[in-house]
């Protein structure tokens, strides 16, 4: 958790602090990963259910129950993107020549570059759409700097290979997001839609 102010105000410093820990994929999800991807689905369970969005001067709000059953899909989506964005960083890694190419290092990029994200995710905690996009973006926009300064440091490799190697990265990152989208409507359709209070 010590890694969190670092990430958004000394990035290289950072992720040369990360890339020298040496810390294990298990490591990762219970010093890190279980504790802070736990912060978005709970500010936006209660956003959702207890305040709510105002569009066309009505209050939207879900029920408590529908709430906390897509927020705690959120939260399993997560950890398991997580997961599968650090094995195919890995898997790529061999690819590029990287150095520090065990899993656990590719674990850990795809959980440290997403400190934007799961900052930005306590906006869930008073719902405002523009002010929530607004913010998403300018994180994701983060997100995806801390990926490209990241992956050279972390690899010990040159930065024209690192980019080349983060660009691979986002394109992953762009066909999870899609994939997630359709396993989305997917389970919308069989009874994991969000219920609405009256």
């Amino acid at each position: 958790m010590n890694h969190i102010l670092g990430m958004l105000t000394k990035p290289q410093q950072e992720w040369a602090r990360i890339r020298d820990r040496n810390d294990s994929v298990l490591a990762t999800y219970l010093k890190y990963l279980i504790w802070i991807a736990i912060l978005p689905p709970v500010a936006w369970w209660y956003g959702a259910s207890q305040i709510g969005w105002e569009l066309s001067g009505r209050s939207i709000r879900l029920t408590s129950e529908s709430a906390a059953l897509i927020m705690g899909l959120f939260y399993l989506t997560i950890l398991a993107s997580v997961a599968f964005l650090g094995m195919m960083i890995h898997w790529m890694a061999k690819t590029y020549d990287a150095r520090n190419d065990d899993v656990a290092h590719g674990i850990g990029v795809a959980a440290y570059m997403c400190v934007p994200m799961f900052v930005v995710g306590l906006t869930g905690f008073f719902p405002n759409l523009w002010l929530d996009m607004l913010l998403g973006t300018l994180a994701a926009a983060y997100t995806i700097y801390l990926l490209y300064i990241g992956i050279p440091i972390v690899y010990d490799m040159p930065k024209e290979r690192g980019f080349l190697f983060a660009s691979a990265t986002v394109a992953v990152g762009l066909v999870l997001m899609v994939s997630l989208m359709g396993l989305t409507v997917f389970l919308w359709e069989i009874g994991f839609s969000p219920i609405f209070t009256d």
